[in-house]
Protein backbone atom coordinates (compact mmCIF):
# COMPACT_ATOMS: atom_id res chain seq x y z
CA UNK A 1 0.00 0.00 0.00
CA UNK A 2 0.83 3.52 -0.85
CA UNK A 3 1.61 4.84 2.73
CA UNK A 4 1.47 8.53 1.41
CA UNK A 5 -1.93 8.42 -0.64
CA UNK A 6 -3.65 6.91 2.39
CA UNK A 7 -2.07 9.38 4.54
CA UNK A 8 -3.18 12.03 1.87
CA UNK A 9 -6.87 10.66 1.51
CA UNK A 10 -7.30 10.86 5.52
CA UNK A 11 -6.42 14.53 5.49
CA UNK A 12 -8.82 14.58 2.13
CA UNK A 13 -11.40 13.20 4.03
CA UNK A 14 -11.16 15.47 6.98
CA UNK A 15 -11.18 18.53 5.01
CA UNK A 16 -14.11 17.72 3.41
CA UNK A 17 -15.64 16.70 7.23
CA UNK A 18 -14.56 20.37 8.09
CA UNK A 19 -15.66 22.17 4.94
CA UNK A 20 -19.03 20.59 5.18
CA UNK A 21 -19.25 21.31 8.85
CA UNK A 22 -18.80 25.08 8.19
CA UNK A 23 -20.51 25.74 4.65
CA UNK A 24 -23.85 23.35 4.96
CA UNK A 25 -24.47 21.81 8.50
CA UNK A 26 -23.92 25.44 10.49
CA UNK A 27 -25.99 27.12 7.97
CA UNK A 28 -28.81 24.76 7.95
CA UNK A 29 -28.97 24.63 11.89
CA UNK A 30 -29.42 28.73 11.86
CA UNK A 31 -32.11 28.35 9.27
CA UNK A 32 -33.99 25.92 11.17
CA UNK A 33 -33.22 27.59 14.32
CA UNK A 34 -34.79 31.26 12.66
CA UNK A 35 -37.77 28.87 11.29
CA UNK A 36 -38.39 27.06 14.41
CA UNK A 37 -38.30 31.01 16.33
CA UNK A 38 -40.85 32.25 13.85
CA UNK A 39 -43.26 29.70 14.07
CA UNK A 40 -42.95 28.50 18.07
CA UNK A 41 -46.09 30.72 18.72
CA UNK A 42 -48.30 30.78 15.88
CA UNK A 43 -50.40 33.89 15.39
CA UNK A 44 -53.92 33.15 14.14
CA UNK A 45 -55.41 35.46 12.03
CA UNK A 46 -58.68 37.62 13.05
CA UNK A 47 -61.53 35.42 12.81
CA UNK A 48 -59.61 32.29 11.86
CA UNK A 49 -61.00 28.63 12.72
CA UNK A 50 -58.50 26.79 11.23
CA UNK A 51 -57.94 23.57 13.32
CA UNK A 52 -55.33 22.01 15.24
CA UNK A 53 -55.07 18.64 13.47
CA UNK A 54 -56.50 17.72 9.65
CA UNK A 55 -59.29 15.87 9.31
CA UNK A 56 -59.15 12.52 10.60
CA UNK A 57 -58.65 9.26 8.47
CA UNK A 58 -61.87 8.50 6.52
CA UNK A 59 -63.56 10.99 7.91
CA UNK A 60 -64.57 14.89 6.42
CA UNK A 61 -64.10 17.26 9.05
CA UNK A 62 -61.31 18.49 11.95
CA UNK A 63 -60.30 16.20 14.47
CA UNK A 64 -59.92 19.01 16.80
CA UNK A 65 -61.23 22.61 16.29
CA UNK A 66 -59.36 26.12 18.00
CA UNK A 67 -56.88 28.80 17.64
CA UNK A 68 -53.28 27.43 18.53
CA UNK A 69 -51.68 29.70 20.58
CA UNK A 70 -54.47 31.64 21.40
CA UNK A 71 -54.37 30.62 25.42
CA UNK A 72 -51.10 29.82 27.27
CA UNK A 73 -50.69 26.27 28.05
CA UNK A 74 -51.98 26.83 31.55
CA UNK A 75 -55.44 28.65 29.91
CA UNK A 76 -55.38 25.51 27.58
CA UNK A 77 -55.62 23.09 30.17
CA UNK A 78 -58.19 24.87 32.50
CA UNK A 79 -60.65 25.45 29.56
CA UNK A 80 -61.59 21.87 29.61
CA UNK A 81 -62.85 19.38 32.35
CA UNK A 82 -59.59 16.96 32.69
CA UNK A 83 -58.77 13.00 34.10
CA UNK A 84 -55.32 13.04 36.00
CA UNK A 85 -52.60 11.19 34.62
CA UNK A 86 -50.35 9.75 37.69
CA UNK A 87 -47.51 7.31 36.80
CA UNK A 88 -44.12 7.08 38.33
CA UNK A 89 -42.85 8.63 35.09
CA UNK A 90 -45.63 10.65 33.87
CA UNK A 91 -48.37 13.00 34.90
CA UNK A 92 -50.57 14.69 32.95
CA UNK A 93 -54.27 14.94 31.87
CA UNK A 94 -56.64 13.36 29.39
CA UNK A 95 -59.22 16.44 28.01
CA UNK A 96 -62.79 15.10 28.55
CA UNK A 97 -64.16 18.02 25.95
CA UNK A 98 -62.70 15.71 22.41
CA UNK A 99 -61.18 12.79 25.09
CA UNK A 100 -57.70 13.57 23.64
CA UNK A 101 -54.11 13.25 25.75
CA UNK A 102 -53.00 16.18 25.32
CA UNK A 103 -50.99 17.10 28.22
CA UNK A 104 -47.96 14.94 29.24
CA UNK A 105 -44.93 15.42 31.10
CA UNK A 106 -41.66 13.81 31.89
CA UNK A 107 -41.02 13.27 35.11
CA UNK A 108 -38.01 11.60 34.89
CA UNK A 109 -35.87 13.96 32.43
CA UNK A 110 -35.04 17.53 32.44
CA UNK A 111 -34.24 20.39 30.44
CA UNK A 112 -30.53 20.67 31.70
CA UNK A 113 -28.48 19.30 34.41
CA UNK A 114 -30.01 21.74 36.52
CA UNK A 115 -31.22 20.02 39.72
CA UNK A 116 -34.47 22.69 39.53
CA UNK A 117 -34.79 23.09 35.51
CA UNK A 118 -37.94 22.48 33.96
CA UNK A 119 -39.44 18.61 33.64
CA UNK A 120 -39.27 17.95 29.81
CA UNK A 121 -42.94 19.11 28.50
CA UNK A 122 -43.93 16.58 25.74
CA UNK A 123 -47.87 16.75 25.03
CA UNK A 124 -49.93 20.60 24.62
CA UNK A 125 -53.13 21.11 24.38
CA UNK A 126 -54.24 22.31 20.67
CA UNK A 127 -55.69 25.64 21.67
CA UNK A 128 -52.60 26.75 23.64
CA UNK A 129 -48.73 26.78 22.85
CA UNK A 130 -46.92 24.03 20.85
CA UNK A 131 -49.93 22.17 20.27
CA UNK A 132 -49.11 18.47 20.12
CA UNK A 133 -51.55 15.22 20.77
CA UNK A 134 -53.08 12.34 20.25
CA UNK A 135 -56.94 11.48 19.43
CA UNK A 136 -58.76 8.56 19.29
CA UNK A 137 -62.43 7.56 17.19
CA UNK A 138 -64.50 6.68 14.86
CA UNK A 139 -65.28 7.51 11.12
CA UNK A 140 -68.14 6.30 8.75
CA UNK A 141 -69.06 6.71 5.26
CA UNK A 142 -72.41 6.49 5.68
CA UNK A 143 -74.28 10.00 5.67
CA UNK A 144 -76.23 10.72 8.95
CA UNK A 145 -73.97 9.19 11.86
CA UNK A 146 -73.52 11.09 14.83
CA UNK A 147 -69.59 10.55 15.91
CA UNK A 148 -67.79 11.96 18.47
CA UNK A 149 -65.44 15.15 17.61
CA UNK A 150 -63.34 17.59 18.83
CA UNK A 151 -66.22 19.09 20.85
CA UNK A 152 -67.74 16.34 22.46
CA UNK A 153 -67.77 16.34 25.84
CA UNK A 154 -67.21 12.83 27.54
CA UNK A 155 -67.86 11.24 31.24
CA UNK A 156 -65.38 9.34 33.32
CA UNK A 157 -66.30 6.95 35.80
CA UNK A 158 -62.92 8.47 37.53
CA UNK A 159 -60.43 11.08 38.18
CA UNK A 160 -57.57 9.51 37.91
CA UNK A 161 -55.52 7.23 35.19
CA UNK A 162 -52.76 5.45 37.37
CA UNK A 163 -51.01 2.42 36.39
CA UNK A 164 -53.67 -0.38 37.70
CA UNK A 165 -56.34 2.25 37.02
CA UNK A 166 -58.03 2.38 33.68
CA UNK A 167 -60.74 5.57 33.12
CA UNK A 168 -63.38 4.50 30.83
CA UNK A 169 -65.11 7.41 28.85
CA UNK A 170 -68.83 7.37 27.52
CA UNK A 171 -70.62 9.35 25.57
CA UNK A 172 -74.36 9.06 23.32
CA UNK A 173 -75.11 10.02 20.52
CA UNK A 174 -78.81 10.57 21.19
CA UNK A 175 -79.49 8.16 17.74
CA UNK A 176 -78.95 4.93 19.64
CA UNK A 177 -75.39 4.67 19.50
CA UNK A 178 -72.98 4.50 22.76
CA UNK A 179 -69.18 5.12 22.68
CA UNK A 180 -66.70 4.02 25.28
CA UNK A 181 -63.24 4.55 25.51
CA UNK A 182 -61.77 3.11 28.08
CA UNK A 183 -57.63 4.67 29.22
CA UNK A 184 -55.24 2.05 30.81
CA UNK A 185 -51.31 2.88 31.26
CA UNK A 186 -48.59 1.01 32.66
CA UNK A 187 -45.54 2.47 34.86
CA UNK A 188 -43.98 3.73 32.15
CA UNK A 189 -44.89 5.39 29.06
CA UNK A 190 -47.69 2.80 27.18
CA UNK A 191 -51.13 4.02 26.76
CA UNK A 192 -53.42 0.90 26.06
CA UNK A 193 -56.91 2.13 24.16
CA UNK A 194 -59.95 0.31 23.88
CA UNK A 195 -62.83 1.89 22.09
CA UNK A 196 -66.24 0.43 22.01
CA UNK A 197 -69.64 1.25 20.30
CA UNK A 198 -73.04 -0.04 21.24
CA UNK A 199 -75.62 -0.24 18.70
CA UNK A 200 -79.01 -0.03 20.42
CA UNK A 201 -80.89 1.23 17.43
CA UNK A 202 -82.69 -1.00 14.86
CA UNK A 203 -80.33 0.04 12.02
CA UNK A 204 -76.78 -1.43 12.04
CA UNK A 205 -73.92 0.29 10.85
CA UNK A 206 -70.37 -0.04 9.45
CA UNK A 207 -67.82 2.68 11.71
CA UNK A 208 -63.98 2.19 11.24
CA UNK A 209 -61.90 3.07 13.82
CA UNK A 210 -58.34 5.28 14.14
CA UNK A 211 -55.83 6.38 15.89
CA UNK A 212 -53.84 9.82 14.75
CA UNK A 213 -51.26 12.07 16.70
CA UNK A 214 -51.02 16.06 15.60
CA UNK A 215 -47.80 18.70 15.95
CA UNK A 216 -48.20 22.13 15.23
CA UNK A 217 -44.62 23.97 14.56
CA UNK A 218 -41.87 22.21 13.36
CA UNK A 219 -39.64 21.81 15.92
CA UNK A 220 -35.76 22.38 16.51
CA UNK A 221 -33.82 19.24 15.23
CA UNK A 222 -30.05 18.48 15.15
CA UNK A 223 -29.87 18.28 11.61
CA UNK A 224 -26.70 15.60 11.69
CA UNK A 225 -26.91 13.05 8.99
CA UNK A 226 -26.32 10.29 11.47
CA UNK A 227 -29.41 11.18 13.50
CA UNK A 228 -33.48 11.00 12.47
CA UNK A 229 -35.62 13.39 13.82
CA UNK A 230 -39.34 13.61 12.63
CA UNK A 231 -41.72 11.14 11.16
CA UNK A 232 -41.15 7.12 11.19
CA UNK A 233 -42.33 3.76 11.55
CA UNK A 234 -42.74 0.39 10.56
CA UNK A 235 -44.24 -1.12 8.16
CA UNK A 236 -44.83 -5.08 6.91
CA UNK A 237 -41.46 -5.23 9.34
CA UNK A 238 -39.61 -2.19 7.14
CA UNK A 239 -38.38 1.03 8.69
CA UNK A 240 -39.52 4.19 7.03
CA UNK A 241 -38.01 7.53 8.31
CA UNK A 242 -39.39 10.87 6.87
CA UNK A 243 -37.80 14.18 7.02
CA UNK A 244 -40.10 17.23 7.98
CA UNK A 245 -39.05 18.94 4.76
CA UNK A 246 -39.39 16.08 3.08
CA UNK A 247 -43.07 15.68 3.88
CA UNK A 248 -43.61 19.45 3.55
CA UNK A 249 -42.52 18.79 -0.43
CA UNK A 250 -44.96 15.48 -0.74
CA UNK A 251 -47.59 16.71 1.62
CA UNK A 252 -48.91 13.03 2.04
CA UNK A 253 -47.72 9.76 1.88
CA UNK A 254 -49.64 6.82 2.57
CA UNK A 255 -49.38 2.94 3.03
CA UNK A 256 -50.93 0.00 3.97
CA UNK A 257 -49.35 -2.35 6.73
CA UNK A 258 -50.15 -5.34 8.82
CA UNK A 259 -48.34 -5.18 12.09
CA UNK A 260 -45.63 -2.16 12.98
CA UNK A 261 -46.44 1.57 14.28
CA UNK A 262 -45.68 4.89 13.65
CA UNK A 263 -45.56 8.09 14.89
CA UNK A 264 -43.25 11.25 15.19
CA UNK A 265 -39.80 11.33 17.23
CA UNK A 266 -37.06 13.75 18.72
CA UNK A 267 -33.96 12.93 19.89
CA UNK A 268 -34.65 11.33 23.11
CA UNK A 269 -38.87 11.54 22.93
CA UNK A 270 -41.23 9.97 20.62
CA UNK A 271 -44.96 9.92 20.29
CA UNK A 272 -46.37 6.87 18.36
CA UNK A 273 -49.23 4.75 17.71
CA UNK A 274 -49.60 1.05 17.49
CA UNK A 275 -52.35 -0.49 15.67
CA UNK A 276 -53.32 -3.99 16.68
CA UNK A 277 -50.24 -6.00 15.25
CA UNK A 278 -52.42 -8.94 13.78
CA UNK A 279 -55.10 -6.45 11.89
CA UNK A 280 -54.41 -4.50 8.42
CA UNK A 281 -54.59 -0.71 8.75
CA UNK A 282 -54.15 2.26 6.19
CA UNK A 283 -51.48 4.77 7.37
CA UNK A 284 -51.04 8.08 6.14
CA UNK A 285 -48.41 10.95 7.45
CA UNK A 286 -49.56 14.44 6.34
CA UNK A 287 -48.82 17.90 6.33
CA UNK A 288 -50.37 20.91 6.10
CA UNK A 289 -49.38 24.70 6.12
CA UNK A 290 -52.26 26.79 4.34
CA UNK A 291 -53.34 28.14 8.34
CA UNK A 292 -49.84 29.82 8.68
CA UNK A 293 -48.24 27.08 10.96
CA UNK A 294 -46.53 23.95 10.21
CA UNK A 295 -48.59 21.19 11.24
CA UNK A 296 -47.82 17.28 10.67
CA UNK A 297 -50.17 14.05 10.95
CA UNK A 298 -50.02 10.52 11.05
CA UNK A 299 -52.61 8.46 11.35
CA UNK A 300 -53.89 4.37 11.20
CA UNK A 301 -57.37 3.56 10.02
CA UNK A 302 -58.93 0.24 10.25
CA UNK A 303 -60.91 -1.40 8.23
CA UNK A 304 -64.82 -1.09 8.98
CA UNK A 305 -66.48 -2.36 11.55
CA UNK A 306 -69.87 -3.68 11.09
CA UNK A 307 -72.06 -3.33 14.11
CA UNK A 308 -75.21 -5.11 14.31
CA UNK A 309 -78.36 -3.53 15.76
CA UNK A 310 -78.12 -4.59 19.49
CA UNK A 311 -74.78 -5.38 19.35
CA UNK A 312 -71.52 -3.65 19.70
CA UNK A 313 -68.18 -3.61 17.90
CA UNK A 314 -64.57 -3.15 19.99
CA UNK A 315 -60.67 -2.67 18.75
CA UNK A 316 -58.04 -2.09 20.97
CA UNK A 317 -54.64 -0.11 19.93
CA UNK A 318 -51.79 1.32 22.01
CA UNK A 319 -49.69 5.07 22.46
CA UNK A 320 -46.49 4.92 23.43
CA UNK A 321 -45.45 8.68 24.88
CA UNK A 322 -42.22 9.19 26.56
CA UNK A 323 -38.60 9.00 26.57
CA UNK A 324 -36.87 6.72 24.21
CA UNK A 325 -34.75 3.89 26.79
CA UNK A 326 -33.91 1.19 24.54
CA UNK A 327 -34.50 -1.22 27.50
CA UNK A 328 -38.03 -0.39 27.53
CA UNK A 329 -38.62 -0.18 24.13
CA UNK A 330 -37.06 -3.77 23.55
CA UNK A 331 -39.61 -5.31 26.50
CA UNK A 332 -42.33 -3.74 24.24
CA UNK A 333 -41.30 -4.92 21.12
CA UNK A 334 -41.07 -8.56 22.80
CA UNK A 335 -43.61 -8.45 25.64
CA UNK A 336 -46.39 -6.90 23.02
CA UNK A 337 -44.70 -8.30 19.96
CA UNK A 338 -44.55 -4.69 18.84
CA UNK A 339 -42.12 -5.27 15.32
CA UNK A 340 -38.95 -3.99 15.16
CA UNK A 341 -40.08 -0.88 17.88
CA UNK A 342 -36.39 -0.66 19.13
CA UNK A 343 -35.63 0.84 15.69
CA UNK A 344 -37.70 4.21 17.21
CA UNK A 345 -33.69 4.74 18.51
CA UNK A 346 -31.30 5.49 15.47
CA UNK A 347 -28.56 2.83 15.55
CA UNK A 348 -28.06 3.23 12.33
CA UNK A 349 -26.19 1.05 9.65
CA UNK A 350 -23.80 -0.53 12.59
CA UNK A 351 -26.73 -1.75 14.00
CA UNK A 352 -25.42 -5.17 14.18
CA UNK A 353 -22.74 -3.75 16.20
CA UNK A 354 -24.00 -0.56 18.06
CA UNK A 355 -26.76 -2.98 20.04
CA UNK A 356 -24.27 -5.05 21.79
CA UNK A 357 -21.86 -2.14 22.45
CA UNK A 358 -24.73 -0.23 23.67
CA UNK A 359 -25.82 -3.05 26.20
CA UNK A 360 -22.18 -4.00 27.16
CA UNK A 361 -22.14 -0.33 28.34
CA UNK A 362 -25.48 -0.93 30.31
CA UNK A 363 -24.20 -3.82 32.17
CA UNK A 364 -20.95 -2.34 33.21
CA UNK A 365 -22.29 0.61 34.10
CA UNK A 366 -24.95 -1.42 36.68
CA UNK A 367 -21.97 -2.65 38.31
CA UNK A 368 -19.84 0.34 38.30
CA UNK A 369 -22.63 2.81 38.69
CA UNK A 370 -20.62 4.93 35.89
CA UNK A 371 -21.28 5.18 32.58
CA UNK A 372 -17.94 7.30 32.04
CA UNK A 373 -16.30 4.04 34.02
CA UNK A 374 -18.22 1.83 32.17
CA UNK A 375 -16.88 3.21 29.30
CA UNK A 376 -13.21 3.06 30.09
CA UNK A 377 -13.66 -1.04 31.32
CA UNK A 378 -15.39 -1.30 27.49
CA UNK A 379 -12.07 -0.01 26.10
CA UNK A 380 -10.31 -2.30 27.86
CA UNK A 381 -12.20 -4.75 26.54
CA UNK A 382 -12.01 -3.86 23.43
CA UNK A 383 -8.23 -4.01 23.43
CA UNK A 384 -8.22 -7.61 24.64
CA UNK A 385 -10.46 -8.72 21.81
CA UNK A 386 -7.88 -6.74 19.44
CA UNK A 387 -4.86 -7.81 20.82
CA UNK A 388 -4.14 -11.02 18.67
CA UNK A 389 -4.49 -8.79 15.82
CA UNK A 390 -2.38 -5.95 17.07
CA UNK A 391 -0.09 -8.22 17.59
CA UNK A 392 0.42 -9.94 14.37
CA UNK A 393 0.21 -6.25 13.12
CA UNK A 394 3.81 -5.28 15.33
CA UNK A 395 5.52 -8.20 14.12
CA UNK A 396 4.66 -7.50 10.51
CA UNK A 397 5.84 -3.90 10.99
CA UNK A 398 9.05 -5.48 12.49
CA UNK A 399 9.47 -7.45 9.12
CA UNK A 400 9.31 -4.38 7.66
CA UNK A 401 11.47 -2.28 9.49
CA UNK A 402 14.05 -4.69 9.31
CA UNK A 403 13.46 -4.53 5.12
CA UNK A 404 14.15 -0.68 5.11
CA UNK A 405 17.69 -0.74 3.93
CA UNK A 406 16.78 -2.73 1.43
CA UNK A 407 13.82 -0.83 0.38
CA UNK A 408 16.00 2.60 0.18
CA UNK A 409 18.21 0.79 -2.04
CA UNK A 410 15.44 -0.28 -4.20
CA UNK A 411 14.23 3.16 -4.46
CA UNK A 412 17.45 4.30 -5.16
CA UNK A 413 17.86 1.49 -8.19
CA UNK A 414 14.87 2.30 -9.75
CA UNK A 415 13.63 5.89 -8.65
CA UNK A 416 12.70 6.55 -12.55
CA UNK A 417 11.11 3.79 -12.73
CA UNK A 418 7.55 3.22 -10.63
CA UNK A 419 6.61 0.28 -12.13
CA UNK A 420 9.64 -1.78 -12.09
CA UNK A 421 10.15 -0.46 -8.47
CA UNK A 422 6.65 -1.51 -7.56
CA UNK A 423 7.30 -5.02 -9.07
CA UNK A 424 10.74 -5.29 -7.18
CA UNK A 425 8.92 -4.34 -3.71
CA UNK A 426 6.47 -7.29 -4.28
CA UNK A 427 9.28 -9.58 -4.60
CA UNK A 428 10.72 -8.52 -1.57
CA UNK A 429 7.39 -8.90 0.56
CA UNK A 430 6.58 -12.39 -0.82
CA UNK A 431 10.11 -13.67 -0.39
CA UNK A 432 10.41 -12.28 3.31
CA UNK A 433 7.11 -12.85 3.90
CA UNK A 434 6.06 -9.44 4.88
CA UNK A 435 2.60 -7.31 4.75
CA UNK A 436 2.37 -3.50 4.79
CA UNK A 437 -0.82 -3.22 4.53
CA UNK A 438 -1.00 -5.46 8.04
CA UNK A 439 0.47 -2.10 10.06
CA UNK A 440 -2.86 -0.36 9.13
CA UNK A 441 -4.91 -3.57 10.07
CA UNK A 442 -5.79 -2.10 13.71
CA UNK A 443 -6.97 1.26 12.89
CA UNK A 444 -8.93 -0.15 10.28
CA UNK A 445 -10.78 -2.81 12.23
CA UNK A 446 -11.36 -0.62 14.99
CA UNK A 447 -13.31 2.10 13.38
CA UNK A 448 -16.61 0.34 13.10
CA UNK A 449 -16.36 -0.04 17.25
CA UNK A 450 -15.35 3.91 16.78
CA UNK A 451 -18.52 4.64 14.62
CA UNK A 452 -20.69 2.24 16.59
CA UNK A 453 -19.81 3.79 20.06
CA UNK A 454 -20.25 7.56 18.81
CA UNK A 455 -23.75 6.63 18.26
CA UNK A 456 -24.44 5.01 21.25
CA UNK A 457 -23.08 8.48 23.06
CA UNK A 458 -25.03 10.54 20.75
CA UNK A 459 -28.41 8.99 20.37
CA UNK A 460 -29.16 7.29 23.40
CA UNK A 461 -31.04 8.94 26.34
CA UNK A 462 -29.13 6.79 28.65
CA UNK A 463 -26.16 8.67 28.16
CA UNK A 464 -28.15 12.25 28.69
CA UNK A 465 -26.87 14.21 31.50
CA UNK A 466 -24.69 11.10 32.24
CA UNK A 467 -22.20 12.50 34.74
CA UNK A 468 -18.20 11.20 34.66
CA UNK A 469 -15.56 13.24 37.08
CA UNK A 470 -14.79 16.52 37.55
CA UNK A 471 -16.27 18.81 34.96
CA UNK A 472 -17.85 16.46 32.79
CA UNK A 473 -21.45 15.88 34.03
CA UNK A 474 -22.87 15.00 30.66
CA UNK A 475 -20.92 12.64 28.55
CA UNK A 476 -23.51 13.08 25.58
CA UNK A 477 -22.21 16.70 25.54
CA UNK A 478 -19.09 18.94 23.98
CA UNK A 479 -16.20 19.28 27.39
CA UNK A 480 -17.30 22.81 28.64
CA UNK A 481 -14.58 23.68 29.25
CA UNK A 482 -12.50 26.32 26.91
CA UNK A 483 -9.44 27.35 26.12
CA UNK A 484 -11.25 30.84 25.42
CA UNK A 485 -11.64 31.32 29.42
CA UNK A 486 -8.90 29.46 30.76
CA UNK A 487 -10.73 26.19 31.13
CA UNK A 488 -13.33 28.47 33.61
CA UNK A 489 -10.11 30.20 35.23
CA UNK A 490 -11.35 33.50 33.92
CA UNK A 491 -14.17 35.48 35.14
CA UNK A 492 -16.57 35.15 31.65
CA UNK A 493 -18.47 32.72 30.11
CA UNK A 494 -17.59 30.85 26.72
CA UNK A 495 -18.36 32.76 23.79
CA UNK A 496 -20.52 31.46 21.21
CA UNK A 497 -18.96 31.65 18.08
CA UNK A 498 -21.34 30.27 15.67
CA UNK A 499 -19.39 28.22 12.84
CA UNK A 500 -16.15 29.36 14.37
CA UNK A 501 -17.40 26.81 17.25
CA UNK A 502 -14.79 24.57 16.96
CA UNK A 503 -12.27 26.77 18.02
CA UNK A 504 -13.28 26.15 21.89
CA UNK A 505 -11.01 23.34 22.53
CA UNK A 506 -11.68 21.82 26.10
CA UNK A 507 -9.08 20.20 28.52
CA UNK A 508 -10.46 16.21 27.48
CA UNK A 509 -9.91 17.48 23.63
CA UNK A 510 -6.11 19.18 24.25
CA UNK A 511 -5.73 15.38 26.54
CA UNK A 512 -6.40 13.95 23.42
CA UNK A 513 -4.35 15.46 21.19
CA UNK A 514 -1.46 15.30 23.33
CA UNK A 515 -2.22 11.24 23.84
CA UNK A 516 -2.08 10.92 19.99
CA UNK A 517 0.77 13.55 20.03
CA UNK A 518 2.73 10.85 22.15
CA UNK A 519 1.11 7.73 20.87
CA UNK A 520 3.12 9.07 17.38
CA UNK A 521 6.47 9.45 19.11
CA UNK A 522 6.37 5.29 19.51
CA UNK A 523 6.71 5.27 16.03
CA UNK A 524 10.04 6.15 13.60
CA UNK A 525 9.52 9.30 11.75
CA UNK A 526 8.33 8.12 8.30
CA UNK A 527 11.75 8.79 5.88
CA UNK A 528 9.38 11.24 3.31
CA UNK A 529 9.23 14.47 4.64
CA UNK A 530 5.88 14.83 3.29
CA UNK A 531 4.48 11.96 5.19
CA UNK A 532 6.25 13.51 8.53
CA UNK A 533 4.62 16.65 8.13
CA UNK A 534 1.41 15.16 7.74
CA UNK A 535 1.81 13.02 10.57
CA UNK A 536 2.85 16.15 12.78
CA UNK A 537 -0.07 17.93 12.04
CA UNK A 538 -2.58 14.97 12.67
CA UNK A 539 -2.90 15.22 16.30
CA UNK A 540 -3.68 18.95 15.94
CA UNK A 541 -6.31 18.44 13.41
CA UNK A 542 -8.01 15.68 15.07
CA UNK A 543 -7.53 17.90 18.79
CA UNK A 544 -9.66 20.96 16.36
CA UNK A 545 -12.13 17.82 15.30
CA UNK A 546 -12.95 16.29 18.71
CA UNK A 547 -13.73 19.49 20.75
CA UNK A 548 -17.38 19.68 18.95
CA UNK A 549 -18.02 15.85 19.70
CA UNK A 550 -19.49 14.29 22.89
CA UNK A 551 -17.11 14.36 26.20
CA UNK A 552 -17.64 10.87 26.13
CA UNK A 553 -16.04 9.86 23.09
CA UNK A 554 -13.30 11.96 23.87
CA UNK A 555 -12.76 10.52 26.81
CA UNK A 556 -12.93 7.02 24.88
CA UNK A 557 -10.26 8.06 22.45
CA UNK A 558 -8.05 9.52 24.89
CA UNK A 559 -8.28 6.56 27.38
CA UNK A 560 -7.66 4.18 24.12
CA UNK A 561 -4.75 6.24 23.12
CA UNK A 562 -2.90 5.49 26.43
CA UNK A 563 -3.79 1.49 26.02
CA UNK A 564 -2.60 1.43 22.31
CA UNK A 565 0.86 3.02 23.73
CA UNK A 566 1.02 0.77 26.45
CA UNK A 567 0.56 -2.21 24.24
CA UNK A 568 2.63 -1.10 21.24
CA UNK A 569 5.66 -0.09 23.88
CA UNK A 570 5.03 -3.81 25.43
CA UNK A 571 4.82 -5.90 21.67
CA UNK A 572 7.04 -3.85 20.32
CA UNK A 573 9.67 -4.59 23.18
CA UNK A 574 8.42 -8.08 23.08
CA UNK A 575 9.49 -9.25 19.04
CA UNK A 576 12.72 -6.84 19.60
CA UNK A 577 11.71 -3.74 17.98
CA UNK A 578 13.19 -0.55 18.54
CA UNK A 579 10.76 1.98 19.87
CA UNK A 580 10.42 5.65 19.47
CA UNK A 581 13.25 7.37 17.67
CA UNK A 582 15.40 4.41 18.77
CA UNK A 583 13.79 3.15 15.94
CA UNK A 584 14.78 5.38 12.89
CA UNK A 585 18.32 3.84 13.93
CA UNK A 586 17.63 0.51 12.64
Amino acid sequence: MDQRNLILAIVLSLAILLTFQFLVVEPQRVETANQVAEQTTPTPQAGSTAPTAMAPPGASGAASSGVPGALTRAEALAASARVSISTPTLTGSIALTGGRIDDLTLLEYRETIEPESKNIVLLSPPEGEKPYFADFGWSSIAPGVTLPGADTVWQANSNVLSPGRPVTLKWDNGQGLRFERTYEIDEHYMFTVAQRVVNSSDTAVSLAPYGLISRTGTPPILGFYILHEGLLGVFDDTLQEIDYSDLKDDRQIAQQTTGGWLGITDKYWMVALVPDQEKTVDTRFLYDGSSGADKYQTDFLYEALKVPAGGAAETTSRLFAGAKVVTGLDDYRDRLGIARFDLSVDFGWFYFLTKPLFYALHYITGLVGNFGVAILILTVGVKLVFFPLANKSYASMAKMRKLQPQMVELRERFKEDKQRLNQEMAALYKKEGANPVSGCLPIVVQIPVFFALYKVMFVTIEMRHAPFFGWIQDLSAPDPTSILNGFGLLPWMVPNLGPLEIINIGVWPLAMGLSMFLQQRLNPQPPDPIQAKIFMFMPIIFTFLLAQFPAGLVVYWTWNNMLSMAQQYFIMRRVGMPVGRKAGKT
